[in-house]
């Protein structure tokens, strides 16, 4: 099913054209850094102003509350005609009572369009047990650690964060959570730049324990949950990353380079293969006793889709496996919003720019 790319990330997690040219910005970044040092230790020296004091002096004489735009209003853009198509399939599988009971939560976001989301939801803020799914919380918080220059960005960390995402490798995880400080992630996720965990909308993502045994940090303050997720706060995550929002651009394609060529071939994956073997896919899952949970970010015969489902049932990996099939079909029949739209393909480092009519 993966699109082979030779400028995309290996299997094996050697870097790929994305994450060099990411190491290149960052080594341009410290570069700059010395240079704007040395710079202004001249001017002290010679008595010339700062870039700094320039900067004071023309600052204004009174200081205003920040104003943080919301990067992925997918609440508001739920469509009817949409969501009555998303029930429909939950009707069709019999899969009713388990979203009535709260059992299965999902989003499904149309970003054919990326500035005009196409959204429907079941159960989008309630908040379940997750499993491995939160490591893409820990993924997010250490590339915000790299772009601070605050954690190496070097073969081995490339590796570790590779083997957590497609793998899951829970000693991987552990360790990066470790580097990264839980304390931090849970900063990053509650952040009024991302609001990824958001009280008001029911918790969201959440990691305050090690995968595995010990590292308790901290469960989320909601529901007492150690690995957490709500189907609309991942569908916002997935959002903001091919929209090129999570840390920075570069971040953001590194970070889908990595989410890329899963290595765990079941839910969202299997369902995808037994019909669309030239569909590209960025994805995490996560699955314990009867939590199963999948997320991907999907690109398939020229539609670019968000899908996000939980379940807590021993049949919710089957449930996801044939809901991703029907997800697919129902973007393939949808109508893409607005007139006229550009879309650019964000696996790779070579973009194409396609244009596409109503």
């Amino acid at each position: 099913m993966t699109h082979r790319n030779s400028e995309v990330l290996s299997r094996e997690g050697r870097p790929c054209a994305a994450v060099r040219a990411y190491c290149r910005r960052m080594h341009w970044n410290r570069s700059t850094g010395r240079g704007v040092l040395a710079f202004s230790l001249i001017c002290i020296l010679l008595g010339l102003p700062t870039a700094a004091a320039a900067a004071n002096t023309a600052a204004t004489p009174f200081l205003l509350k920040p104003v943080y735009e919301d990067k992925a209003p997918l609440w508001g853009a739920i469509d009817p005609d949409f969501q009555g198509d998303l029930e429909n399939i939950l009707t069709e599988l019999n899969l009713d009572d388990e979203a009535a009971e709260k059992r299965l939560g999902i989003t499904l976001v149309d970003i054919t369009n990326p500035d005009l989301p196409l959204v429907a939801a079941i159960n989008p803020d309630e908040m379940m047990y997750a499993a491995s799914l939160p490591k893409i919380a820990v993924l997010l918080a250490a590339f915000e650690q790299i772009e601070a220059e605050r954690l190496p960005y070097d073969d081995a960390t490339v590796a570790q964060l590779t083997r957590m995402i497609r793998y899951s490798s829970n000693v991987d995880a552990s360790a990066l959570m470790d580097r990264v400080g839980k304390a931090y992630i849970a900063e990053i996720l509650t952040s009024s730049k991302y609001r990824l965990y958001d009280p008001r909308h029911g918790g969201g993502l959440w990691a305050g324990k090690n995968y595995g045994s010990g590292g308790v940090w901290r469960r989320d303050p909601l529901k007492n949950l150690s690995h957490a997720a709500t189907p609309m706060q991942i569908a916002r995550f997935y959002y903001m990353l091919a929209r090129g929002d999570l840390v920075s651009p570069g971040a953001s394609r590194a970070m889908r380079e990595i989410l890329a060529y899963p290595g765990i071939r079941h839910k969202f994956v299997a369902g995808m293969e037994s019909v669309a073997g030239d569909s590209r896919m960025h994805r995490k899952s996560g699955s314990w006793i009867n939590w199963h949970a999948d997320s991907a970010l999907i690109e398939h015969r020229g539609r670019t889709f968000i899908a996000a489902g939980l379940t807590d049932d021993p049949q919710g990996g089957a449930w996801l496996e044939k809901l991703i099939v029907e997800f697919d079909e129902l973007i393939r029949k949808t109508p893409v919003r607005g007139e006229k739209i550009h879309w650019v393909r964000h696996s790779g480092t070579s973009s194409s720019l396609a244009s596409r009519h109503r």
